[in-house]
């Protein structure tokens, strides 16, 4: 605190002004901005391979500090932001972290600054309820890999030793059978033939196979299937075990396409999406498109809706969507439009700036955001332009001119050395300037120059 007069001779207690640094690094594919006062401390994280070029934040922030990049391009190969950040504009404010549905961007906060709760994000979820096996269906299908599922179920072999004098029969019923994979993981004897799921048969095994060479016939599959789908002749050494284990949802690569829903034979998962909309193709265009050649709306979809049909050049599957826009944006033949009717998203505090988040999340829906009040703005005249003076240009000698030219190469590959460049730049001093000289000399002389 500072006491300092006013103009009546009182002295009155003043806050110290506080200085606002910013900073940014590049750590592989993630690029870090920080903004550090005296009290507080802002990191944001842009992984910038994990961003699709939505262009949400785009929208949303209150500062146009966000651009999107050239997205056909970035989506058909080329290794490039989809979004830029100027960190002169950015307040830090976070709506890119809290509104990023597939969480490129992350905030972490220290210091003297408000809680999380102060600020609105998006209400989604996936669920697992007590509907669940739980089995290998969704775990394997997910394509973002959020998901993983424990089993803690014994192994075969540890509960009932391989016997190779026993005899039986085992049947498998394919109508009953939903490839849930828990024998296969119980017991060797079953394969399970795996294939890529689709979005139109997001299952990732196309059927199960039994080796009988593997195979005792203790029947503890036949008691383990959830869906009866077994037979088996044989002897029973002992009880099967229980069913048991879990199921976890990576949140940070969770994009709530709905894939695990589909492909879950039991009703185990809920999801709500963080918005609602409508995507459609433009059948004008479609014909112009070349599934095969472009792939950009294949590459950016955090959902993996995109196929191509037998009749058609392209087509989806809408249940997956998640009405983020990439696709639209990366399309170079405009083929698709996605429409947000609805953004799910938490309360929004009363708070000084509860108006600023109002207006991104309508901006969402509208993709119009409010311009910032510019109405006390200072407008300065403009400076009357210069008369024009012909200027008379030196003389040059050419031979002063040859002799700087081959001074200036003399020194290119002193300048080329890291070492030099870092010395001359970091520390700029008399002493410097003579270990740059002596630098200088050494090269020249090894380069033979």
């Amino acid at each position: 605190m500072q006491n300092t007069p006013d103009e009546n001779g009182n002295t009155n207690e003043q806050e110290d002004p506080i200085t606002v640094t910013k900073d940014m690094d590049v750590q592989g594919s993630h690029f870090i901005y920080i903004q550090s006062t005296e009290k507080s401390r802002k990191k944001l994280d842009y992984d910038y391979k994990r961003c699709t070029g939505c262009g949400l934040c785009v929208k949303i922030c209150p500062t146009q500090a966000l651009e999107l990049g050239p997205m056909h391009e970035i989506a058909t190969g080329m290794d490039a932001p989809p979004v830029t950040l100027d960190i002169e504009k950015c307040t830090f404010c976070g709506m890119c972290s809290k509104f990023c549905p597939v969480n490129a961007f992350k905030m972490e906060t220290s210091g003297d600054v408000p809680s999380e709760d102060s600020y609105p994000e998006f209400d989604s979820y996936v669920k697992i309820n007590e509907n669940c096996l739980p089995c290998l269906l969704c775990e394997s299908s997910c394509p973002e890999d959020a998901i993983e599922v424990k089993l803690n179920i014994p192994k075969k072999e540890d509960i009932a030793p391989f016997d190779e004098n026993a005899e039986g029969e085992i049947e498998i019923d394919t109508e009953k059978c939903n490839l849930c994979g828990l024998c296969s993981h119980f017991c060797d004897a079953f394969i399970m033939l795996e294939k890529e799921p689709s979005p139109t048969d997001p299952s990732p095994f196309e059927q199960l196979m039994v080796d009988e060479d593997e195979c005792d016939y203790c029947m503890l599959c036949q008691d383990l299937c959830p869906e009866d789908a077994i037979k088996v002749k044989g002897k029973k050494p002992c009880e099967p075990p229980a069913i048991e284990g879990g199921v976890h949802i990576d949140e940070d690569k969770c994009t709530r396409c709905g894939w695990c829903r589909e492909v879950c034979p039991y009703n185990a998962v809920e999801i709500k999406k963080p918005f609602e909309g409508e995507i459609t193709l433009k059948e004008n265009n479609i014909k112009r498109c070349d599934p095969h050649g472009c792939q950009a709306c294949f590459n950016v979809c955090p959902a993996h809706l995109w196929y191509v049909p037998e009749d058609k050049n392209i087509a989806m599957k809408e249940d997956y969507c998640i009405y983020c826009g990439a696709c639209e944006n990366a399309c170079p033949e405009n083929v698709m439009s996605v429409k947000r009717t609805q953004v799910h998203h938490t309360k929004i505090p009363s708070a000084p700036w509860a108006s600023q988040w109002e207006d991104a999340i309508e901006s969402m829906i509208t993709s119009k955001r409010k311009n910032p009040d510019t109405s006390r703005t200072i407008e300065v005249e403009k400076e009357p332009s210069k008369e024009h003076e012909e200027v008379e240009f030196p003389e040059i000698d050419e031979s002063l001119l040859k002799a700087a030219r081959e001074r200036i190469n003399s020194t290119k590959p002193a300048l080329k050395n890291i070492n030099v460049r870092r010395k001359w730049e970091k520390e700029p001093s008399k002493e410097t300037r003579k270990e740059v000289r002596k630098k200088f000399k050494n090269i020249k002389e090894s380069s033979g120059k």
